[in-house]
């Protein structure tokens, strides 16, 4: 019985996650306070920044410095990830000296910005959406993978600790129990469909899977990039993908976790760690 083993939120997007029991679906289907807020660089529109590097969000594909920036949360509520107040901490650099800081949100959302700014080293900006700020926004809804799939990700590198470590590279939302290695590839098909899962009170739509980009390769805390990831993670992905793997999303091999969509009728219900996890089959889907 596959069962939802995991549950992570990202408070503030490119930032340390934190773990939790249970959450609520907002608005948009993500996790409540998943990535509300969001670092840009100063004066950049949220609405028209590219989640690519290079693109005005201050996140791991564009600023590797941001991986040795650390966080940690008071939350709005045991299954609300918005952040009430927020600890920082940073190493030091040339031009600042290392420093811990605590700013309560959203009062202090400015300070925040500019004790980041500092020690980056250019004008930031903090902004707030109760929606999130996905990555793919066209299937908003919460990253799902196993934790099969991690242990395993985890045995093609000796320079990665463990499965924990692989969790923090990857960053998914959910996390699923009791189901062999890359199940989660099971909870996508063609275009114009999708697979219908349930889990707690939620309907869940698995959309496509999760193309990768740079984050993973670099070190969760220090963002030292490991050498040749992306050619061995290819390699290894497409020798032990499985057989349920095959769709035309799948399109090349540097693709892991699932993105989802949470149909409106599922906004505000609550899904909890050890919530049975049910793939319900295929069902019609633009998008």
């Amino acid at each position: 019985m596959t069962r939802l083993d995991g549950l992570v939120a990202y408070p503030i997007k490119s930032l340390d996650g934190v773990t939790v029991d249970r959450a609520v679906l907002g608005s948009n289907g993500v996790l409540r306070g998943d990535r509300s807020y969001a670092l840009v660089e100063a004066g950049v529109d949220p609405e028209t920044a590219s989640v690519g590097g290079g693109g005005g969000y201050v996140n791991g594909k564009s600023e590797p410095a941001i991986h040795r920036l650390h966080a940690s949360y008071e939350l709005a509520g045991p299954a609300d990830a918005t952040p009430t107040a927020v600890t920082l901490e940073r190493p030091a650099t040339d031009d600042v000296d290392a420093d811990a800081a605590t700013f309560t949100l959203p009062e202090e959302r400015d300070a925040l910005a500019a004790w980041v700014g500092a020690y980056l080293g250019y004008a930031v900006d903090l902004v707030r959406d109760p929606a999130g700020f996905p990555d793919d926004r066209a299937a908003p809804g919460p990253t799902v993978t196993s934790d099969g799939t991690l242990v395993a990700v985890a045995s093609w590198f000796d320079a990665i600790a463990d499965a924990r470590e692989v969790r923090r590279r990857f960053r998914p939302n959910v996390v699923l129990g009791d189901c062999p290695a890359f199940f989660e590839d099971r909870l996508f098909a063609d275009h114009g469909e999708a697979v219908r899962v349930t889990a707690g009170e939620a309907t869940v739509l698995g959309v496509n899977p999760c193309q990768r980009c740079v984050v993973p390769s670099r070190h969760p805390d220090t963002g030292e990039p490991l050498e040749a990831f992306r050619t061995r993670f290819v390699e290894r992905r497409r020798e032990t993908r499985p057989s349920w793997t095959e769709s035309d999303r799948f399109d090349h091999d540097f693709r892991l976790m699932v993105n989802t969509v949470v149909p409106t009728a599922s906004w505000g219900t609550t899904v909890a760690v050890g919530d049975r996890v049910r793939v319900e089959g295929t069902v019609p889907f633009d998008g």
